[in-house]
């Protein structure tokens, strides 16, 4: 949704981001298992006056993995330091980091997947021994240096936990799946969100907006800013269900979460590859998107919702997809196997 946000709509969003993420688990909504799973950990971490094992938190971006990890290092007591894969290109980003760590601190990296390959082996020891080696002078003359660390938590987060390398995944303890939410939970997230920003909302338009928010935390709180713009207004400072219809019409968001992109997706499909199937690659060509923006961001939820598929051959709409957008349903002459869940990451 960022495309039809301004620059500075992006400030005022990041600001009230942190203002609405809850900083306790009891605070956070949704993700029932993965949440009472860290509480116990968090705590036998504590009873043990141990750091905490090392974490990896995966699924599609926007189900609440980055204040997961905040919530951690609050529940354990400690500071956190936040990185991102992308932002550590040379081995030395990733030593400066490690080497100002303090003991029982929480080491955040997002995007964990796209580190280097030679950035990512110094966490090997690092994880393991706590120790940082460290080759000091030129080729033919260099020698190791070991440095010891403090005691920490490394947490990861990643969207593809299927392009992590076995090494690097073996050595987190702890590794947890984020799911879609439900309508209902996102409702709860919606209503919290509209008491901490004080801004009123009627019951069915938290209803409207959490079944059009794709499952996603991070969408129903964009939807719910945007939606407020229009209450404030066009309307008398309440978001009414009204309102919120109004609005997300405005935004192109339909009545199944789907916006303008997905339809472009659907669309471009069905009208340039005869609802496929068609390579990833083809398809970001004919819409104008990454492929990479397509497999981490689109695609999930299409799929998870039975509007495309995935199939040896490529991609497909299914018929479900062709009613999405208004398209008479033309049944491809071939019968194609989907393919299982461990080829979603590919």
């Amino acid at each position: 949704m960022e495309r039809i946000i301004s620059e500075d709509e992006q400030l005022e969003d990041r600001y009230d981001e942190e203002s609405i993420r809850p900083e306790r688990l009891e605070d956070y909504i949704g993700q029932k298992d993965v949440k009472e799973n860290i509480r116990v950990f968090t705590e036998a971490a504590k009873m043990r006056e141990e750091p905490l094992d090392h974490v990896l938190l995966y699924g599609p971006p926007g189900l609440g993995k980055t204040t997961l990890a905040y919530i951690i290092a609050n529940e354990l007591g400690s500071n956190i330091r936040i990185t991102s894969g992308p932002s550590i290109e040379k081995s030395g980003d990733l030593a400066a980091i490690l080497s100002s760590l303090e003991p029982g601190d929480v080491l955040f990296i997002d995007e964990i997947h796209r580190l280097p390959s030679f950035v990512e082996e110094i966490l090997y020891p690092a994880m393991e021994d706590y120790t940082l080696d460290i080759i000091v002078g030129g080729e033919g003359s260099g020698r190791n240096i070991r440095i010891n660390l403090p005691p920490f938590t490394l947490v990861g987060a990643t969207t593809r936990a299927g392009d992590l390398t076995s090494p690097l995944r073996d050595r987190f303890g702890i590794i947890a799946k984020l799911q879609y939410y439900t309508e209902e939970e996102l409702k709860e997230i919606i209503k919290r969100t509209s008491r901490v920003l004080d801004m009123p909302i009627e019951d069915d338009a938290a209803s409207e907006l959490a079944r059009r928010s794709r499952g996603t935390p991070r969408i129903a709180n964009r939807l719910f800013r945007r939606v407020r713009d229009f209450a404030l207004v066009e309307g008398d400072g309440v978001i009414t269900v009204d309102i919120t219809k109004k609005a997300l019409k405005r935004l192109k968001v339909d009545d199944s979460g789907l916006d303008e992109t997905d339809h472009q997706l659907l669309l471009g499909i069905i009208e340039k590859f005869n609802g496929g199937p068609v390579g990833l690659e083809s398809i970001a060509s004919v819409i104008g998107e990454e492929a990479t923006t397509i497999e981490d961001v689109y695609e999930p939820y299409l799929l998870q919702n039975g509007f495309l598929k995935r199939t040896p051959r490529g991609r497909v709409v299914t018929e479900k997809g062709y009613r999405q957008v208004n398209r008479l349903y033309q049944n491809t002459l071939f019968d194609f196997d989907e393919i299982g869940d461990e080829d979603e990451s590919k």
